[in-house]
């Protein structure tokens, strides 16, 4: 009997009748709270409406409502086109952010075409301009070098061996790049 936890005083069943019964009181609490606000805002903007008795001071208190109304009306009509232009600034912000992402826009698959150059270049340019390209013919002319032998390959290494071998070797190499960029 050691090992074993003491029981909780509640079990699961009347935890939940708990949590329930507090989660209505709640709500009932909020419900008054809403409605003793709805009475405190009517009471605040629609005083109670006292009925002349003469004909007078009833037209008198259609006027004083008809100048309300208007002031309503132009109130509201300021905010719909408040919200009107906040709303359309919104959509423009939203497709900068789709353009951006590229989220909605899905690149077409592309179908590969076979096209000669001059074929190309008549469909970009239209029919009136006759345009042929012969690609081939301003391709530069590439000359091989032809390599050295290289014969034993201790006489190369006594040969570059020292300062005078790195000496040679650096203007072989200059008057290599001359030839190949002078007379190419």
């Amino acid at each position: 009997a050691q090992g074993l936890e003491p029981r909780s005083r509640f079990t699961s069943f009347s935890r939940q009748n708990l949590l329930l019964q507090i989660g209505e009181a709640m709500l009932e609490e909020e419900a008054q709270r809403v409605a003793e606000e709805k009475r405190k805002y009517l009471k605040q903007q629609c005083p109670t409406l006292s009925i002349p008795d003469s004909m007078q001071s009833l037209q008198e208190l259609c006027r004083k409502l008809h100048k309300q109304i208007d002031l309503v009306d132009e109130e509201r009509y300021d905010m719909e086109l408040k919200v009107k232009k906040s709303n359309k600034e919104i959509d423009d912000l939203k497709s900068k952010v789709q353009d951006l992402s590229g989220k909605y826009f899905k690149k077409p698959v592309l179908k590969r075409v076979r096209m000669s150059a001059d074929a190309m270049l008549a469909a970009l340019l239209g029919s009136k301009h006759k345009v042929s390209m012969d690609l081939r013919a301003n391709l530069k002319q590439v000359k091989k070098e032809q390599k050295e032998e290289v014969g034993d390959w201790r006489k190369n290494i006594e040969d570059k061996a020292g300062m005078d071998g790195r000496k040679k070797m650096f203007e072989t190499e200059t008057v290599l790049h001359y030839r190949t960029n002078n007379f190419s």
